[in-house]
């Protein structure tokens, strides 16, 4: 490993780590690595299945089940059964869950070493465990047929559609999986927002930034006015783009294919590369900061509980609904309000986006499940409305109070703790956090469900949501020459983006560019298209748009 850190570099060495890792997952899924026996379960004694009841109502399974539950992000709290909202679950199911947390790494070890968990939850669903999850898990239609057909009620048909897989069968089901059907409700709120500070906005007049004359000018005078400020600040880039790249694409309503309904190169919309030549411009005013382009999430949070942005374009306003709350409560009459902000130069409409179909984490039975039975009764218990109050809100009479309008809302101390004390409102009740099966539906039925700091951008958005299923799932199977292409196309434009919004003239951004056309040439660019138009052709097939 030394020799290898010397040879490649750190910046070299991740990548190709994470790619080893890939394919050693995708080595131990094709081989069905480890005991891939289905368990079977005997219900005798326990209860007879009943379409019209859930099977946790129905179990009299006297000792409690172990479960353990794989969660392949480091950062997932494994806590269970202490907090107001595990503690129910623990014992309504009469389960005791040991969660494990780790990486692509640490997800290789089950299928290479055989001792799988029994629940597994992942995040990517272009990954190679997803598509051949038929090798590993165990398929939820069936499980539902066996032990717990109530299951059938609660989980969204489209949803499993989405998820199914060659053989017909659906092995996966996410959180957050938005259908057509919940974007009409109009129960989805926007997760995206350009917005100022309330006391910037109104010492500057509410200024204009639709254009990109008005958006320099108007940074400019945000950096005379207020010189301990960064005019402009965005979500962290880390590997990425930060809210720069798909973001800022969905916020001017940058198209999502080719008239004819092909795969559309949006990084080179020459609406979107106009407003990266005017952060370009902007930049090279000093109205954003190189900091922001090394800051990793943390440090961009830090400045977001500070108010250190006089204004942001922020993807993903939920999760930082805590930081704009603690700056919104702390200094009133300056929190942070969403704002029109840059505008299409020819005049397209936002298409903010959403979780979409495809949802956020993923959750599996595995084959080598002690208690598939004890199991899908989980999935269905989640899914459920009883299940979907306890997360957001907790247990009524001890957290909330329903009324009569079918809306729910938080006992006056415990809302208190929202507002004032997030540390312990999150370790007492964890209500919001254990989103296995979390929905934006269920979020609806309280004004409670957002901390105050965000409601004004969700009020903004209402109406600018556009449903991106075509675009899911569309990048070529893992393993091919299209997909080493197009992570390399990935990894260049990312630094190709940051390049040219710190360029240092015109001719140095035309320059950048320039180079990552001619990248896309030599990485089989028109490949990666044909294979992504194709996928988009099976999406809209699948989901009956025309």
């Amino acid at each position: 490993m030394i020799k290898m850190t010397k040879v490649l570099g750190k910046k070299t060495l991740k990548p190709v780590l994470l790619l080893m890792a890939a394919m050693l997952v995708a080595a131990g899924c094709s081989s069905g690595g480890g005991s891939t026996k289905e368990v079977e379960v005997s219900l005798e004694g326990r209860y007879t299945v009943d379409p019209e009841t859930p099977a946790w109502q129905l179990d009299k399974k006297s000792e409690t089940t172990d479960l353990t539950w794989y969660v392949n992000a480091d950062w997932w709290n494994t806590d269970f059964g202490k907090d107001v909202v595990t503690k129910k679950i623990k014992e309504d199911l009469n389960i005791n869950i040991k969660f494990i947390t780790g990486d692509d790494t640490k997800l290789n070890t089950f299928f290479a070493g055989g001792d799988m968990p029994d629940l597994l939850t992942i995040f990517d669903s272009n990954s190679p465990v997803v598509q051949k999850a038929a090798t590993w898990a165990l398929p939820l239609n069936e499980l539902a047929e066996k032990y717990d057909p109530y299951f059938n009620k609660v989980a969204a048909a489209d949803t499993l559609n989405w998820f199914q897989l060659k053989d017909g069968k659906t092995y996966g089901y996410p959180n957050y999986s938005n259908t057509q059907a919940d974007y009409d409700s109009g129960n989805i709120p926007a997760k995206t927002a350009f917005v100022i500070r309330k006391d910037v906005y109104e010492a500057l007049g509410s200024p204009d930034f639709g254009t990109p004359e008005a958006f320099q000018k108007t940074m400019n005078e945000i950096k005379s006015k207020f010189p301990d400020m960064i005019p402009f600040g965005f979500n962290a880039i880390g590997e990425g783009t930060g809210s720069l790249g798909d973001a800022l694409q969905d916020f001017i309503g940058v198209p999502l294919e080719t008239e004819d309904g092909k795969f559309y190169n949006r990084n080179l919309d020459e609406d979107y590369l106009t407003w990266l030549r005017t952060l370009n411009a902007v930049y090279r005013d000093g109205a954003i900061s190189d900091d922001s382009f090394a800051d990793d999430g943390t440090g961009f949070e830090e400045k977001v509980k500070s108010g250190k942005y006089a204004t942001m374009l922020l993807d993903g306003t939920p999760q930082q609904g805590g930081n704009l709350q603690i700056f919104m409560s702390a200094n009133p009459g300056k929190e942070y309000m969403a704002i029109d902000g840059p505008q299409s130069t020819v005049g397209h409409q936002p298409t903010l986006n959403q979780s979409g179909i495809t949802g956020w984490m993923i959750n599996y039975i595995t084959k080598n499940c002690k208690d598939p039975a004890k199991a899908i009764q989980i999935f269905t218990y989640l899914l459920s409305e009883e299940g979907q109050k306890l997360m957001n809100y907790g247990v009524e009479g001890v957290t909330y109070k329903s009324n009569p309008d079918g809306t729910v809302e938080l006992l006056p101390e415990v809302k208190d703790l929202q507002l004032n004390n997030a540390d312990k409102f999150k370790k007492d009740y964890r209500m919001g956090e254990f989103m296995f099966f979390g929905h934006d539906r269920h979020k609806a039925l309280s004004k409670d469900a957002f901390p105050e700091s965000i409601k004004q951008m969700q009020e903004w958005g209402k109406g600018k949501l556009k449903p991106h299923f075509i675009l899911e799932n569309i990048n070529p199977d893992q393993g091919t020459p299209e997909a080493r292409g197009q992570t390399a196309i990935n990894t260049n434009w990312n630094t190709t983006l940051v390049s040219m919004i710190r360029a240092k003239d015109e001719a140095t951004f035309d320059s950048v560019l320039a180079e990552h056309k001619a990248f896309l040439d030599k990485n089989n660019w028109s490949k990666i298209v044909e294979v992504r138009s194709e996928k988009m052709k099976a999406n809209k097939e699948k989901l009956g748009i025309k």
